[in-house]
């Protein structure tokens, strides 16, 4: 089973003691520092104070994603998890994955919110002349800049159906643009959780109550994620996992928590505008983190004119060629929506037959550039079994929403996935 992480703090007095502050007391008005009159003082003002908000988040990410969840009484929840979706999101059996199609969307609808104004001034921390910086990502990147955070194309999902006829719509995006409003209310949520006493309401939060509906995909430029859960199955038919854990030094995302493994954001291998199209494919981006989680490579790619040739790239040829085998079959289990950071999910398992998995990764890397391979001790992996997904899904790791709600989901299927 995974290590164990470090503490988080125990509730929301200590952390706001944490940040120098008293539960419950307000810290510092926004109009002491040069900010906008009248904005909310839950999230902090000076660069130091936003450094210890996101702390705060990165330490209780699992209690936050409790709270958060909470708050939307009204919508469907993937089984027992945190996870938000829909019902059309989550389809009654697994689907093959070419038997969901994507649909390009050329002119999509703009975002619900302008984020450059008044409206997400308390989350972002004063500059040095005084203002406040224009985005939220603009911020991270001048005071608490992860390992990897570049401003890549990356694919936007505008809905999803998986039940009945099937498709998801997609259109461009960049990554700035897309983690501005989730990294903002999870910022707004972690700030004022750490000065209350007596829990959290939506009108503690007036920039995750802008944002209304996390599911409603249109109103927001929401990036997706592939999340695959990967299962070894053995000859006698018992199947083993991996799982991630996502280093905070590293990541911008849900870093300190556990997570399914590949995971990474839907978007073209390279900045190409012909790379666009080109890599619109959830196989193609799946292979990719294969590559790069499992065996530890670059997600800097040899290319023609800003394209990866995937046909001359022994390690996809090799997939490509298990999936056509029968050795890797490819599913999609639903869709779901982070309550914390509206990260969005496409959730999927990659079943390898025991053979084909040890020989693809027969270099399977036990650190990469996103954090730790974690194997439970085994060769073979973690057992996939109902008290190893009822230990992670039930809070005892800490587990993100998107890869507890994957699991439980495999566990329902489990016959169909493994045979």
């Amino acid at each position: 089973m995974p290590d164990k992480p470090s503490q988080a703090t125990n509730g929301p007095a200590q952390a706001a003691d944490a940040m120098g502050g008293t539960a419950g007391v307000p810290v510092k008005t926004a109009d002491a520092v040069g900010g906008t009159a009248g904005v909310p003082v839950q999230a902090a003002d000076s660069p130091e104070r936003w450094r210890q908000v996101r702390a705060v988040l990165t330490a209780n990410r699992p209690e936050l994603s409790r709270i958060a969840a909470g708050l939307y009484p009204g919508l469907l929840r993937v089984g027992s998890t945190d996870l938000l979706t829909r019902d059309e999101w989550l389809p009654d059996a697994p689907l093959g994955l070419d038997d969901l199609p994507l649909a390009w969307v050329e002119q999509p609808p703009s975002p619900a919110l302008d984020l450059t104004g008044p409206v997400s001034a308390h989350v972002r921390p004063v500059d040095e002349a005084g203002g406040r910086y224009a985005s939220y990502a603009g911020a991270v990147a001048a005071l608490d800049r992860p390992g990897l955070f570049e401003n890549r194309p990356c694919y936007r999902l505008l809905g999803a159906a998986l039940a009945g006829p099937r498709a998801l719509r997609l259109t461009r995006t960049s990554y700035f643009a897309g983690m501005e409003l989730g990294h903002s209310v999870a910022h707004e949520l972690a700030a004022a959780w750490a000065e209350s006493q007596d829990g959290l309401s939506m009108a503690a939060l007036p920039l995750r109550s802008l944002a209304g509906d996390p599911c409603a995909l249109e109103r927001r430029l929401s990036l997706c994620a592939v999340t695959t859960l990967t299962l070894r199955r053995a000859a006698g038919g018992e199947a083993s996992f991996v799982l991630h854990w996502r280093d905070p030094a590293k990541v911008n995302h849900a870093g300190g928590m556990y997570q399914v493994m590949p995971v990474g954001l839907f978007q073209p291998a390279t900045s190409a505008a012909a790379a666009v199209p080109h890599d619109l494919s959830l196989w193609k981006c799946m292979a990719r983190e294969f590559s790069e989680e499992f065996l530890g490579t670059s997600e800097d790619y040899q290319t023609t004119g800003g394209l990866l040739d995937y046909g001359r790239w022994p390690f996809y040829r090799r997939l490509t060629q298990a999936r056509r085998a029968g050795t890797l079959a490819l599913f999609c289990l639903g869709t779901g929506v982070d309550p914390v950071t509206f990260a969005t999910d496409v959730l999927t398992v990659a079943v390898f037959d025991g053979a084909e998995f040890d020989a693809a990764f027969g270099g399977l890397v036990a650190l990469n550039a996103e954090g730790r391979v974690i194997t439970g001790g085994r060769a073979e992996g973690i057992p996939f079994t109902e008290d190893t997904v009822a230990r992670l899904v039930d809070g005892a790791e800490p587990m993100q929403a998107s890869g507890a709600a994957l699991l439980q989901l495999a566990w329902r299927h489990r016959h169909h996935l493994l045979g």
